[in-house]
């Protein structure tokens, strides 16, 4: 048996070890933090409809995932949030490419990125229903304003980062534009910008549903703020649930794709 072997041999139980710990450690954290909602929904420190108990909670989710309205809602927030994501990622990879490729541009127009970055997109959506009516164009247009941000930022910053002999062995081959960004720029960057898109998609949701609990009739968000309305609290914490568990199913799906990419790549270095 190789040297090599014999570590492979122990490192794998060591992290399967580790992997159980952290799971462990995840479960413990979430009973915890619901144990602690049950004792609060109990003990009545708190207006008893402010933190209804669990049971409540489910059983309304329960109600909820039979009802038809609310995945007529579901599909108008789902379609919102993928075309925002498409129009607000797809011009944020095409200005961090475009700024990491003209340093130019990049020295006079990226700061901008980071001063507007963080600025609350909300303020913005009074203007944008100017420009594009109550209907779901705002709210399309608030989540793609809330995701081109942290997607351009980090395809820029990641385009800084490309091997520039990648970059010489496409210029030798006398690659076009569209080819240096498809064949060279692209599959160097995919995981920076996988990561860019997973904050993007989680901005992109939070502007959309911001601005359908403003002025809407159809959505998540307006389903949301009407058992606000109504001070239907469990109903309430039903749709939260739903919305966390739809954000956290995209997002592990994408990160699950970066790992598996990363592994193939590990293993096969050419």
């Amino acid at each position: 048996m190789t040297t090599a072997t014999v570590d492979r041999a122990t490192i794998r139980p060591a992290k399967m070890d580790q992997g159980r710990a952290v799971l462990l450690t995840r479960v413990a954290i979430i009973v915890a933090v619901l144990a602690i909602w049950e004792g609060m929904a109990r003990s009545g420190l708190l207006y008893r409809d402010v933190v209804p108990s669990l049971l409540l909670i489910l059983r309304a989710l329960a109600h909820l995932l039979v009802e038809p309205t609310f995945y007529a809602n579901l599909g108008v927030t789902t379609g919102e949030v993928a075309v925002a994501i498409l129009i607000g990622g797809g011009a944020g990879i095409g200005v961090g490419i475009l700024l990491g490729v003209n340093p130019f541009l990049q020295r006079a127009y990226e700061p901008m990125l980071h001063y507007l970055g963080p600025t609350p997109k909300i303020i913005f959506f009074p203007m944008l229903i100017m420009w594009f009516g109550v209907g779901p164009g705002s709210k399309i247009a608030m989540g793609a304003l809330s995701s081109f941000f942290p997607v351009a930022i980090s395809v820029a910053a990641a385009m800084r980062e490309i091997n520039t002999v990648l970059i010489r062995v496409g210029l030798s081959f006398r690659l076009n534009v569209a080819q240096m960004i498809l064949k060279i720029y692209l599959p160097a960057m995919r995981a920076p910008v996988i990561n860019g898109l997973r904050i993007g998609l989680g901005v992109a949701i939070i502007g959309t549903l911001l601005a359908e609990t403003k002025l809407a009739n159809q959505g998540l968000g307006y389903a949301v703020i009407q058992t606000y309305a109504t001070f239907d609290m469990p109903r309430m914490y039903a749709l939260l649930i739903v919305v966390f568990m739809l954000a956290v199913g995209v997002n592990a799906l994408l990160g699950r794709y970066t790992e598996l990419r990363a592994t193939a790549r590990s293993a096969d270095p050419r």
